[in-house]
């Protein structure tokens, strides 16, 4: 389930880092042509623009030797690759060819994939082995070396990724049983994604099926009041059907006495 063994490896998910296939560290120079290298990664074979490339470098303030430091860089990555992975010249931009190889954000939406497939498929056993190991790809928060532009330009999509993941995981627990258990991440993701609703619901979900329905009402309020005062919305279809369920098993349990 790990990430694909041999050659070249590169990894995002945490400090930027391209190490050999032996595990030695390759000296990129520095944070520009650190961040040169993650920008082309991450543009999975697409050309990247010089413009393109001097933003998410000097983000918007380039020097005025901007062009000659940017061929200085590909220069040294060009180098630093040989003869792995090439580093090619195409128009007015760049353009990282790394052959087979993968990178961790790669293997991991690969993973992410195949345990999203399984859950929905009523394997939420299997889907926890795939979910795990994708998520056990992530070392720290994404880009964390680089340059702040291309944080702000590419962080938002992987953190998407890796939320997506989370909830997978979480629901694939659910259906195992394991409500109690999930419920200290789920209180922890929560307070740091209060507007993330499907988040809330399995946070409300878990504790019913746990014994705590006041909690889980008062998990549903407070997500209420904060959507409310935030986006000027109300809950969402998850969220409102989450509190159905624990209304529905409320009124159940309370006929049964």
């Amino acid at each position: 389930m790990g990430e694909r063994r041999g050659g070249m490896r590169f990894r995002v998910l945490g400090p930027f880092t391209v190490s050999t296939a032996d595990g030695r560290a390759v000296v990129l120079g520095g944070e520009k042509p650190r961040t040169m290298l993650a920008a082309l990664l991450l543009a999975d074979g697409r050309i990247m623009t010089d413009d393109l490339l001097i933003e998410v470098l000097w983000g918007g303030r380039p020097p005025a030797t901007v062009r000659a430091q940017l061929h200085t860089y590909a220069s040294r990555l060009r180098a630093a690759l040989a003869p792995e992975a090439r580093l090619v010249r195409c128009g007015a931009g760049y353009l990282l060819d790394i052959g087979d190889r993968r990178s961790d954000a790669e293997d991991f939406a690969r993973l992410s994939r195949l345990g999203h497939r399984e859950l929905a498929e009523g394997r939420p056993s299997s889907a926890v082995g795939w979910l795990h190991a994708a998520l056990g790809l992530w070392r720290g928060p994404a880009l964390a070396d680089v340059t702040e532009a291309l944080r702000d330009l590419e962080t938002p999509r992987l953190e998407e990724m890796r939320l997506a993941a989370l909830e997978d995981r979480i629901e694939a627990r659910l259906a195992l049983g394991e409500h109690s258990h999930v419920v200290p991440e789920l209180v922890e993701l929560v307070a740091r994604c209060p507007l993330r609703e499907r988040l809330r619901a399995q946070l409300m979900t878990a504790l019913q099926r746990s014994n705590r329905r006041a909690d889980a009402l008062g998990v549903y309020g407070q997500g209420r009041l904060i959507l409310d005062r935030e986006l000027g919305i109300g809950p969402g279809t998850v969220l409102r059907d989450a509190y159905r369920r624990v209304v529905r098993v409320d009124g159940a349990s309370a006929a049964d006495h």
